[in-house]
């Protein structure tokens, strides 16, 4: 539940600012939140259960893209002394 309360406050500060890289975290915080709630209600919990492994790895490298965009951004994507 708190994944996914992370995920909205970031989702509240993309809509303020514009800037992708909350839009990005905000997404990857629902990711983990799914894939908590995916763990807690399943039949047999397993964190090394491929399929929910898998979901904590997307989420995890999207992290790992946002920043990676947000520094290394070309004109226009927020990188470092550009504005946005």
């Amino acid at each position: 539940m708190g994944a996914a309360l992370a995920g909205l406050l970031f989702l509240h500060y993309w809509r303020t600012t514009g800037d992708r890289l909350f839009l990005m975290f905000a997404i990857a915080f629902w990711l983990e939140g799914i894939q908590r709630t995916l763990l807690a209600l399943g039949p047999r919990p397993n964190e090394g259960d491929p399929a929910l492994y898998l979901v904590r790895f997307f989420a995890y490298a999207l992290i790992v893209i946002a920043i990676l965009d947000k520094n290394l951004g070309g004109p226009g994507r927020g990188g470092p002394g550009k504005p946005g």
